[in-house]
Parts: structure tokens; sequence; C-alpha cells
């Protein structure tokens, strides 16, 4: 069993992306391993994140976007609550994350990830116990 991960939504729309291939396929493997390998947590945030930018950036029908969520649902979901959100405000406050940035880490953090996959972050920078990875820092450096 693999590291419990937590994935951000851009990792999810980009797999969706025709327009970016490379990251893309990175994206669509990074999901299929979390799948078969149980090991992928996802929140109620990334879900509504990516359904809002699936339908608007991605030009997906609706119901496209839901059934593709529906897929999503296999892996473990964290609720954002109350509480989280207060930690969330927190976090904001001592290391400066944006907070919607701190809400993915909170609940990251909360679920027991030892590892958030995002291109929003310092890849390596570690908060909590939770690694910050880049699945397409390789991609990126080399364009």
């Amino acid at each position: 069993m693999s590291e419990r991960t937590f994935i951000d939504t851009n990792v999810l729309i980009y797999a969706d992306d025709d327009d970016s291939t490379e990251k893309r396929d990175i994206a669509r493997a990074t999901i299929r391993q979390a799948l078969e390998t149980g090991s992928g947590v996802l929140s109620t945030q990334i879900l509504q994140e990516y359904f809002v930018n699936a339908t608007r950036k991605l030009g997906m029908r609706p119901d496209q976007a839901r059934a593709r969520i529906e897929q999503y649902l296999a892996m473990d979901i964290i609720t954002v609550e109350t509480d989280r959100i207060l930690a969330a405000i927190d976090l904001h406050r001592l290391r400066g994350l944006s907070f919607w940035d701190a809400v993915v880490v909170r609940c990251a953090i909360d679920a027991g990830c030892k590892r958030l996959l995002t291109e929003d972050l310092q890849d390596g920078q570690r908060i909590q116990g939770v690694r910050i990875e880049n699945p397409f820092a390789e991609h990126q450096s080399a364009a």
C-alpha cells in the first residue's frame, strides 16, 4: 500500500486537459495509482473546485464533470468542517499560506496524509508532517 496522498484540484483538472498532454498523462497516471492502491485522498473543497474549473475552464458539460466526481468518490473523502476552517486560518496566519491552500494542507494533515500533490505550493516543503510534491516539477523544469 502506498502512502496516503492528498491530491489537489490542479492534478484532477490536468487529467482532463487535452491542451497539456504531458501534464495530462502525469495526472492520469497519478490518479490511476491513487485509485488502484487506495492511497488517494480528496476533500469536499477539491471536488467543488474541480466541478467549477472543469465546467468553466475546460468547457466540460456538468453531467460529465459529475460523472468524473462519482469516479473520484472511490477515494477517501475528507469533509471541510468548521474546526478545519479555523485550523486553516491559523495555518494561513502562521505560515503565510493563502487561505484556500491552508484549507487543503489542513485537510491533508487531518487525513493522515504523508504527501500532498499540488503545483500551488513549494515542492519539497514540509508542513506538519506532510511533504509537498509537485508531480509536474520535472516537466516544468524541462519546459
